[in-house]
């Protein structure tokens, strides 16, 4: 690839770069105080999503204050449940809400019409890409199959317990929503790319208490499908998958979905990256944002860490989870630079 390509996009390629592309899960957003005036213009988060003016402009809004490699865009995991015809909306210092389970026939009709719905998602991607510096990538995202499955079925975030049950009770039934789920899932990412998308994350949030053979039919299967389907459509942007809390099983996964890079939570080891990438993925991830938000010398320590247990093969500099709301900028600042070796405006007004 061209050294003028993307960062991001030459890890992705297999490349090991003398520093790693940086970008953080969650960055478009609620760590800033411009995303916060932002929020009081879209009114309902819902709308916000679906606003391509606003949507763009949150997410460039970290891109300008910081030097990342990539921007993400700003949308949510449980807008194809919406799409697929099932009320969603945010409580207040609460999280998402969802209606009533539509049956799994009109899940199935829907499927049909759910990316058209999605068309603003599209308009904001390309908005993204007409502004974005030709050398910073813009990724695109789903939720993973059982994640968003999760959701649908208990109406709310939660410990997945009643979620976790009804896979054991009802596999059939599960098997037939993440079926409409991974169907609906590759048109969105592929209407993702074709709008400007060059990357593709599938967030798994919740892949964890899992055991194996759950694990490889609810998680490892929907993702490899996902993959394939949108492979089939000619669309070849990398991806980059997150089985989030998936432990010793995250070797499992690299090894079954063709997937272009792993992203890695706060408990991976560094052996288990190196392994990783031995097989000939990169891998992303994994500090702490707990420890993003604490500071001090621990996060210089471990940043200097994660660089030299990862620099060595294909990497990308990310967090373990998202942000936090209330990380200091500073720190996010402090990080990035590091990373990066760039000055950074995140101070500014």
């Amino acid at each position: 690839m061209s050294e003028t390509t993307p960062r991001l996009l030459r890890v992705l390629a297999g490349e090991t770069l003398e520093r790693p592309p940086v970008w953080f899960m969650r960055q478009a957003g609620r760590s800033l105080p411009e995303y916060w005036a932002l929020r009081e213009r879209a009114g309902d988060f819902i709308a916000f999503c679906f606003n391509p003016e606003l949507a763009a402009e949150a997410t460039l809004q970290p891109v300008r204050r910081f030097p990342m490699d990539a921007a993400i865009v700003f949308a949510d995991i449980l807008l194809i449940p919406l799409a697929l015809g099932q009320k969603v909306w945010f409580e207040a210092g609460e999280g998402p809400r969802l209606g009533a389970l539509p049956p799994l026939g009109a899940l199935q009709d829907a499927i049909e019409g759910s990316t058209a719905k999605l068309a603003n998602i599209g308009e904001t991607l390309s908005r993204v890409r007409a502004e974005l510096e030709p050398e910073r990538a813009l990724i695109g995202f789903a939720g993973a199959p059982w994640t968003v499955a999760t959701y649908m079925l208990e109406g709310r975030g939660s410990q997945r317990e009643a979620a976790r049950t009804y896979a054991y009770q009802h596999p059939a039934e599960l098997d037939a929503l993440l079926d409409v789920l991974v169907e609906s899932t590759a048109r969105y990412l592929i209407m993702q790319v074709r709008a400007g998308a060059q990357a593709l994350q599938l967030f798994e949030s919740w892949a964890e208490n899992l055991a194996e053979d759950v694990f490889e039919r609810i998680v490892v299967g929907p993702h490899r499908r996902i993959v394939e389907k949108v492979r089939a459509a000619g669309i070849d942007a990398p991806f980059i998958g997150f089985p989030r809390g998936a432990g010793a099983l995250v070797e499992n996964y690299a090894a079954a979905v063709p997937v272009q890079a792993v992203a890695l939570d706060t408990q991976a080891s560094a052996a288990m990256g190196r392994r990783i990438q031995a097989g000939g993925q990169a891998v992303q991830g994994a500090l702490d944002n707990l420890l993003l938000r604490a500071g001090g010398p621990a996060l210089d320590a471990r940043v200097e860490a994660l660089l030299e247990q990862w620099g060595g093969g294909p990497y990308i500099f990310n967090l373990g989870h998202g942000v936090i709301p209330d990380t200091p900028i500073d720190h996010i600042a402090q990080v990035v630079a590091r990373v990066t070796g760039k000055p950074t405006k995140a101070l500014a007004a």
